[in-house]
């Protein structure tokens, strides 16, 4: 089935997609700490929701989109040439592991991805599902030796995952050379336990700058969610 999600400035197709646009999209997307010029990637695009977010908030930057799955490059593709943005946006059909093989180390200014989340449990039937959801075909020690190996010095990578595995990863980190300067603990409501963590990784050891959002409050979204999202939720 065809769905098509309208945005301020683009529109978004995710027909065939393994994963759905969520709010953890919109909120990685519009919380990343992106440069105005250079080369931006997204790791794992979908549809290319990151990626056209990327692009929105910045001026001159060169985008490039990576995904495994043939249907969802495709969704990506169309979706980048209706887009204002079309001449800067790129979607390579590729394993990123592979194309890292043919770029030079420390030359990518920011990476942004939302990857896979499990590392165990039940995967979905349908296989494109359950790769974008599960951690098969992208472990997080791939992800983050990839970040390690891309990112220029002064950039960032920035990432969104459960509570828990994103514990995980920032302990992880430190293995390849990668720090946690920025974290963000994510609620649906200030009654609910945490469920989601923003996380900036960069190559520069600091004290982490830690930070809440909470998506709810009163039955409508909280004033700190409609800050971050207003430039892109057509309600906002």
């Amino acid at each position: 089935m065809s769905r098509s999600f309208n945005f301020k400035q683009f529109i978004i197709n995710d027909h065939g997609c393994g994963m759905p646009i969520s709010t953890d999209g919109v909120l990685l997307g519009a919380w990343a700490n992106l440069p105005q010029q250079g080369h931006i990637v997204d790791i794992g695009t979908g549809s290319g929701l990151l990626a056209l977010m990327a692009a929105q908030r910045t001026q001159s930057t060169t985008i490039t989109a990576i995904e495994l799955d043939s249907v969802a490059a495709a969704a990506a593709t169309a979706n980048f040439s209706l887009s204002p943005w079309a001449s800067r946006l790129q979607c390579i059909k590729n394993d990123i592991t592979h194309w890292c093989q043919n770029i030079p180390p420390a030359t990518i200014d920011s990476i942004i991805c939302n990857p896979p989340y499990f590392n165990a449990g039940q995967h979905a039937q349908q296989q494109h599902r359950a790769t974008a959801r599960h951690t098969d075909s992208l472990s997080h020690q791939q992800l983050l030796a990839t970040i390690s190996y891309l990112l220029t010095i002064d950039g960032s990578a920035s990432i969104i995952l459960p509570t828990y595995e994103g514990q995980q990863l920032i302990t992880q980190a430190h293995t390849y050379g990668l720090y946690c300067q920025r974290r963000c603990h994510v609620r649906t409501t200030d009654q609910k336990p945490v469920m989601r963590t923003l996380i900036e990784l960069t190559k520069n050891c600091s004290i982490t700058k830690q930070q809440q959002l909470c998506i709810h409050t009163d039955n409508t979204y909280s004033p700190d969610f409609i800050t971050l999202t207003k430039d892109f939720y057509l309600k906002m």
